[in-house]
């Protein structure tokens, strides 16, 4: 059995989730150098089975796309060449960020550690993750 991952991409970091091997629960994993997230992946993936990628497509309010709209989009098209058997699916990640934040401030961690952009990023990503396998489901 597999797992799925979640992908919040940016141009500096990404935020990485995943389930665990039932697919039931969607957790923060880390937060990777947008440089280096393609040695990440290269070595996760030789000690662990994905299913399927998820990664969050960012649009405006309208849906429409935004500034980082086409390099996630290049993202993917790299992810799809790169792991041609695992399929890759999309999720609106409107207001991701702010979710995760929220999270974070009730999961009751100090507002110090709540300011560490990283530990955002990851927690945007398990909410990707979380929000496609409420989808379907």
């Amino acid at each position: 059995m597999g797992r799925l991952m979640g992908i919040d991409y940016g141009s500096k970091r990404t935020g990485i989730a995943v389930t665990d091997p039932l697919k039931i629960i969607a957790q923060p994993l880390q937060t990777v150098d947008t440089a280096v997230l393609h040695i990440f992946l290269s070595d996760y993936l030789k000690t662990e089975t994905i299913e399927a990628f998820v990664v969050g497509m960012p649009t405006n309010l309208k849906g429409q796309d935004t500034h980082a709209t086409q390099p996630v989009k290049q993202f993917i098209e790299a992810l799809k060449n790169a792991y041609p058997n695992i399929p890759v699916f999309t999720i609106d990640e409107r207001f991701t960020s702010s979710e995760a934040q929220n999270a974070l401030i009730n999961s009751g961690l100090g507002k110090q550690k709540r300011s560490e952009k990283g530990l955002l990023d990851s927690m945007a990503a398990s909410i990707i993750l979380q929000t496609y396998m409420q989808s379907i489901s």
